[in-house]
């Protein structure tokens, strides 16, 4: 509630900057001010949400993305002056304070701070919501405190709780300080740092790139905002068909095919239309990898850390965001990084229809097991 209203007052007062260095300042207290939100709103959107699941789940929240800025293109035709367009775009913050009371903590941030008694809370409600109920003696527990046991006779696991208090216990932290101390999620970060930097000079680069089209601005903003649409339900039908590495390795080396020969049509005639046709493509397969690392950071750590690690990628793609416009003219650079990034993908491992793990410990014991 905070972010918003910080992100609706600093976006109304850069629309009355006397001069370009106030203008600068307030940017950057928007951009700081709003920087998580989308990440947060993701996890939280996401934690809940079974394995088999969740890439549904999360693959449906872009969809609003992309609405917004085919809206937004909208409102900057209609305010094509740079100050109405802030004080335009800075009213949804507004709103969305009106939403935060009826949005509930996920019970898996509860479980790990150990408050079991809001989490069941939770659970319940959700449960109601969808005409069901908790069975009697459920208690939800972390899975560092799950004991399994293998029967020979059943083939069955038998789980021992540790521990089944509902007391709530000091809370329990988790920072990128703890992400590199463990070997697996330090090469884990590493490697999806390196690709969703790549990913985000080609995601926002090819879309700082309509302005090079010779085609109107506010059209190529709302076909570029379209042509990503159709790849979140296809993403959806194949993330329950595929595995989760082989999508991102398929959709960067797509992506990086047709930003090649984007490269090598010409400019003029009937090739200007196939050059866009090829931006529009390549677009349409970083969107798919862009939406798709979201869902796949978010099974490669666990709950603990997971905002940590979410973050720190998340901050570099945004780098690869702020390196875009000094690439937005080659579309070789473009399909070198879609190649490169996709031969990062190799080496991380499957997450498909894989237990989310809350602690660090309950990460180790499944990949030993």
């Amino acid at each position: 509630m905070v972010v918003y209203a910080l992100n609706a007052i600093f976006g109304c007062l850069t629309a009355f900057s006397p001069n370009y260095g106030i203008y600068v300042i307030l940017c950057f207290l928007t951009g700081f001010s709003t920087g998580g939100v989308g990440l947060c709103t993701f996890v939280l959107a996401t934690e809940p949400i079974g394995p088999t699941k969740h890439g549904i789940a999360g693959m449906s929240t872009f969809y609003f993305f992309s609405i917004g800025i085919a809206i937004l293109s909208a409102v900057a035709y209609v305010f094509q002056i740079w100050r109405k367009l802030y004080i335009a775009s800075s009213i949804p913050s507004i709103l969305l304070i009106l939403v935060i009371p009826f949005l509930s903590e996920s019970p898996r941030w509860y479980l790990v701070h150990e408050r079991v008694t809001e989490a069941m809370k939770i659970m319940s409600t959700i449960a109601f919501t969808n005409g069901k109920y908790l069975p009697g003696g459920v208690l939800l527990v972390l899975d560092e405190e799950v004991k399994v046991e293998e029967e020979a006779k059943t083939e069955a696991l038998t789980l021992t709780y540790k521990n089944k208090s509902l007391e709530n216990k000091d809370a329990v932290g988790g920072s990128i300080v703890d992400v590199l101390r463990s070997l697996v999620s330090r090469i884990r970060l590493i490697l999806m740092v390196a690709i969703n930097f790549f990913c985000a000079i080609v995601y926002y680069g090819q879309s700082l790139n309509v302005v090079n089209l010779d085609t109107n601005l506010y059209t190529n903003v709302v076909l570029n905002a379209v042509a990503k649409m159709p790849t979140y339900g296809i993403m959806a039908i194949l993330l329950d068909k595929f595995r989760r590495k082989p999508l991102v390795i398929g959709t960067m080396w797509f992506s990086g095919l047709f930003c090649l020969l984007g490269k090598l049509m010409g400019n003029v005639g009937v090739w200007k239309l196939v050059r866009m046709l090829c931006g529009i493509l390549g677009i349409f397969g970083m969107a798919g990898t862009y939406n798709l690392l979201f869902i796949y950071m978010a099974e490669l750590f666990h709950t603990m850390v997971k905002n940590a690690a979410l973050g720190c990628t998340t901050q570099a793609g945004q780098m690869g965001a702020i390196l875009s416009p000094v690439v937005v003219l080659p579309f070789v650079v473009f399909a070198v990084c879609g190649i490169v990034g996709g031969m990062f993908a190799f080496y991380l491992p499957e997450t498909l229809n894989q237990p989310l793990y809350d602690t660090f410990f309950g990460l180790e014991a499944g990949l030993q097991a």
